[in-house]
């Protein structure tokens, strides 16, 4: 097993889904998160087809670092079991738990990576396709000593090579989740920005998401409506300079 392993921004954006499946495996629920006192909890992975579905499942310890997502090897979390069999119209909980770790004064961030398994097939000709999900697991701060629970959130926004690129810092003990992002500019237009999940910003971390959105929207400021965590929020945004 590799003791890092990076994965692309498109398995991120997947975890959007409020359930995720792929040929008869679901996964359910999409995120866990233990409270600091909590040694346990659970997914539940579900056969709606009509063929035995086999699986891998593994932890990682999640962080962001210079804008990039990372795992490592996990030894806070396990997953039991870590291989599953799961028959036609059968469901399998796997139990992720912890390894005695005490909860920190900042949340903690970790994936349950689900690896569909591809089956021997010898009548069956051609590609089979199989996927990975994977799962945002969070350990909540301790209560005493802990930052702010909430996200708390630095914006900006750039043009860089004639492209707009946002970018968002989190200073607080909690992660922020973006999503469906739309812009209004002074003048009332409002421009879709992003539908669905844009991606997560753990405590401490900065990431940024280069925009499809031409830079020209922004050239007059205005307000960047968004969710954080599923909340709707406003984050007044300056006018963008255009190029001369």
């Amino acid at each position: 097993m590799h003791h890092m392993l990076r994965y692309t921004a498109a398995l991120a954006l997947a975890l959007a889904h409020a359930f995720a499946s792929a040929s008869g495996l679901q996964v359910s629920p999409v995120t866990l998160t233990l409270q600091a006192t909590q040694n346990a909890d659970g997914l539940w992975l579900s056969n709606t087809g009509d063929t035995v579905v086999h699986a891998q499942v593994r932890v990682y310890q999640w962080t962001q670092e210079n804008g990039a997502e990372k795992l490592t090897t996990s030894r806070e979390l396990l997953v039991s079991p870590p291989m599953v069999q799961v028959g036609a119209s059968e469901r399998q909980l796997i139990r992720v738990i912890r390894t005695g770790a005490t909860a920190g004064g900042v949340e903690g961030s970790y994936r349950v990576i689900i690896d569909e398994l591809p089956v021997e097939m010898k009548e069956k000709k051609g590609l089979q396709l199989v996927l990975r999900y994977s799962v945002p697991i969070f350990i909540a701060a301790a209560g005493a000593g802990a930052q702010s629970p909430a996200p708390q959130l630095t914006w900006s926004l750039r043009r860089e090579e004639g492209q707009a690129v946002l970018e968002v810092a989190n200073n607080g003990g909690m992660h922020a989740q973006l999503a469906d992002l739309d812009f209004v500019d002074t003048v009332g237009r409002r421009t879709p920005v992003h539908a669905g999940l844009m991606g997560y910003v753990l405590p401490g971390a900065r990431m940024r998401w280069p925009l499809k959105t031409s830079a020209e929207t922004f050239a007059l400021g205005g307000v960047l409506e968004t969710k954080i965590n599923g909340n709707a929020t406003q984050e007044n945004i300056p006018p963008l300079p255009r190029v001369r």
